[in-house]
């Protein structure tokens, strides 16, 4: 199920909140919760869903065991048990393709089905238990809250990913409010327009620009295209973010932030600071500090640093493109962290203008590989960008069919949703006491908004969110 349909918005939606805000148990809305989201992960995935229950069963067990007497070889066996679970579902069929590929071999692929947002709750899975071989405390002995804590399905199937401590007092004890209410609403209400209205139409142009032939689209239709994914794919996942976190609101929720501005940032290090937060500080957390850090020398932290990206960019998809991806921001940082890219570390006008310009190129051009179905088609298709100059391009008329007034106006609100333009003009209307003004225009946008979705949820195709394949 997702978010963006009628399905979810007009019976699941509605039906889960008046079950949870009639009864007033804690204890009880918990469980409605964890049915209803039950309920929302087998509705597309009725078979997965089992393996996600298995996942939340195994992974409280361990739990329980990393504060015995053997925690340690527990704690083992825990991540090799979700990483051996996550490498069968995701990645056997890679391997085995690759291996048929490079060797004279040829291994039967079985072609296993990927369970939807397998990487997110494998992840939360394991940092529970590692959580709790670090601090005791954080030992849950009810299985329910344990259930709760990873099937909760706002940020279930593509994250936020979020860690037990910041959840386990939140399950045992919170309240609803009129205003987080409110402000739950409007957040769900931005990221379903992020989605419906920018993410969907930015796709059209890049779908139009990678799915058909490169030989056959002019440079400037390929430019459009790579401009047009990297908004497509930002505004996709920081828009299921938002209606996770309006969700999360709605229910008494509190998750932290995913994004924030990542295309307005100075540098890629900074970049990485601001997108697909929860994703980079858990790598950062059970992955580049257990191995060291920057703690052991430049040398081992660089190696540190090509490993975590590495891995960043494999946990993504199971294709070497990914992989690619994830090398090519980790150089990005490292020749930062050298000096080799020094206008990002000046402060002076000049300097801003070309850092900012210089991580959406870096973005853009990177964002390729992420979109491309192969390394070669992505060498190609960036090659074909500086030398399809001339000559007769049937497909461009392909892109540029797309670019109509709507689209003019949309890439308008892309530019306005992806930099901090309108929360800084909030904050100076707050600041000189027109804080009505805000709550007015709030309101009368989020409606305006609402419309438009529910306009596009009923007559577009079904559009599934670009993260629900990791």
């Amino acid at each position: 199920m997702v978010f963006s349909s009628t399905v979810f918005l007009f019976i699941f939606l509605p039906v889960t909140y008046i079950l949870y805000i009639i009864c007033r148990n804690i204890k009880i809305r918990n469980i409605i919760l964890i049915l209803a989201s039950l309920c929302f992960y087998a509705y597309g995935e009725p078979k997965a869903v089992l393996l996600m229950i298995l996942s939340i069963i195994v992974n409280y067990l361990f739990g329980l065991g990393v504060t015995t007497e053997k925690r340690k070889l527990i704690l083992i066996v825990s991540i090799i048990f979700n990483i051996a679970m996550l490498y069968v579902f995701k990645y056997l069929c890679f391997s085995i393709d690759l291996i048929n590929s490079v060797l004279p071999v040829t291994i039967v692929n079985p072609n296993i089905d990927l369970p939807v947002g397998i990487s997110f709750f494998t992840f939360q899975a394991m940092s529970y238990v590692i959580d709790v071989y670090k601090d005791n405390s954080l030992k849950e002995k009810n299985i329910l809250n344990i259930f709760l804590y990873i099937s909760l399905f706002p940020q279930l199937i593509a994250g936020p990913i979020v860690k037990f401590s910041d959840l386990s007092d939140q399950i045992k004890n919170r309240t609803l409010t009129l205003d987080n209410t409110i402000c739950g609403i409007r957040r769900f209400i931005y990221g379903l327009s992020k989605k419906m209205i920018i993410a969907n139409t930015m796709g059209q142009i890049a779908d139009a620009a990678f799915n058909n032939d490169i030989n056959l689209m002019s440079s400037g239709a390929l430019w459009v295209g790579a401009a047009a994914y990297m908004l497509q794919i930002f505004f996709d996942f920081s828009g299921y973010s938002d209606m996770a976190i309006g969700l999360g609101k709605m229910f008494g929720f509190e998750f932290k932030e995913n994004f924030n501005y990542p295309y307005a940032a100075s540098s890629m290090t900074d970049f990485w600071r601001k997108w697909n937060i929860s994703v980079s500080t858990w790598f950062k957390e059970y992955v580049y500090i257990p191995l060291g850090g920057n703690r052991k020398g430049k040398l081992r932290t660089s190696i540190n640093k090509c490993i975590v990206f590495f891995l960043t960019g494999l946990w993504h998809g199971a294709n070497l493109t990914f992989v690619v991806w994830g090398l090519l921001h980790g150089m990005l940082l490292l020749l930062e962290s050298y000096g080799a890219v020094p206008f990002t570390k000046k402060n002076h006008t000049a300097a801003k203008i070309i850092s900012h310009i210089y991580v959406i190129f870096a973005a853009m051009f990177t964002f390729i590989f992420f979109r491309a179905d192969n390394i070669s088609h992505a060498v190609k298709y960036i090659a074909h960008m500086f030398t399809a100059l001339k000559g007769e391009y049937l497909q461009s008329s392909l892109v540029f069919s797309y670019m109509t007034p709507y689209f003019a106006l949309v890439a308008v609100m892309a530019f306005l949703f992806s930099t901090p333009v309108i929360p800084n003009l909030k904050n100076k209307l707050t600041e000189k006491g027109h804080s009505n003004i805000n709550e007015y225009c709030s309101c009368a946008v989020s409606i305006v908004l609402f419309g438009i979705c529910v306009m596009s949820v009923f007559t577009s195709a079904y559009n599934p969110f670009i993260y629900f394949r990791f």
